[in-house]
């Protein structure tokens, strides 16, 4: 089954004018790591316009952290299979370094260490130090932050919970302002108020900057009215997708939360009935002996 590509949809976005209305394309990715003989991605193509919110959904092991480490640049394809804002994602190092291009995910929460100092987000260090520590940041935009992720600049990062933690993880990741964000799983220990309050703010950006994200989630607490755009990734193929309002389960006035359980279970059901089949068939063949065995026991060469 060949992946469709999102549609692309003109957007107004303000300050845009003379800009490629698309924030990511991808066309034909294919993409297999490294020692591995398995390809990841397979002729996935997506289309986002500037301003969009793309929901990534599917299966643990689908592809969507792989698909999201693609967009993200860490992983070199060809400069015109993956564009972001116009740009090939792995060559153009200043996407990233310019920040317009934005990566939140599993590797980003271990990894990130206050002001490039490798002082670990375990370490006995108040969170004001951590998010005071970022140069070149507006100091509005700062302090909005830190209030709408209720964070108390005396916490000592060793001895806080997990949710507490991550919410300066996520506030020293937008303090500086995005054009593509990328988002892998990043609200997961917080608090409903603390991630419907973030889905809110991500909104906001969507809509009043023409910031564009994705975000990959099994959590849809909030999400009913949240992405402009879905994708579906099935064995690292997108397989069901585009504008929200061209999704035909969606239109029946069915949640979304309903809508994405029912592509599992049918994906889960055909994953099964398939293994069944081929399981039934190996037992069926005919066992050839091994020439290269001796048909003799190994008392006969006592």
């Amino acid at each position: 089954m060949t992946a469709p590509p999102l549609a692309a949809v003109a957007s107004v976005v303000p300050g845009g004018e003379g800009q490629d209305e698309n924030a990511v394309v991808v066309r034909c990715l294919d993409f297999t790591f490294p020692l591995s003989s398995s390809p990841t991605i397979q002729g996935l193509s997506l289309t986002l316009p500037r301003g969009s919110r793309c929901l990534l959904t599917g299966a643990n092991g689908a592809g969507k952290t792989s698909l999201l480490q693609v967009l993200a640049g860490k992983y070199m394809v060809g400069q015109d299979t993956v564009r972001i804002l116009g740009r090939p994602a792995f060559h153009d190092i200043h996407l990233v370094s310019s920040g317009a291009l934005s990566y939140l995910g599993p590797q980003w929460r271990r990894d990130i260490a206050f002001a490039g100092n490798n002082v670990p987000m375990q370490g006995d260090i108040a969170a004001g130090k951590m998010i005071y520590g970022v140069e070149g940041v507006d100091p509005e935009r700062r302090e909005r932050l830190i209030k709408l992720l209720d964070i108390d600049l005396n916490w000592r990062l060793n001895k806080v919970s997990d949710g507490q933690r991550r919410r300066v993880q996520i506030c020293m990741g937008l303090l500086k302002p995005y054009q593509v964000l990328l988002l892998d799983e990043i609200t997961v220990d917080m608090d409903v108020v603390g991630r419907l309050d973030l889905l809110h703010f991500f909104r906001q950006e969507c809509e009043e900057r023409g910031a564009t994200i994705i975000y990959a989630t099994h959590i849809f607490d909030g999400l009913e009215s949240w992405p402009t755009h879905l994708a579906y990734l099935e064995g690292g193929r997108m397989v069901k997708g585009g504008p929200v309002a061209d999704v035909p389960e969606l239109q029946a006035a069915t949640k979304l939360l309903h809508v994405v359980e029912h592509w599992l279970r049918e994906e889960k059901a055909g994953r099964q009935q398939r293994e069944a089949a081929a399981a039934a068939a190996a037992a069926a063949a005919p066992k050839r002996p091994n020439p290269l065995l001796s048909s003799k026991h190994m008392a006969f060469y006592r």
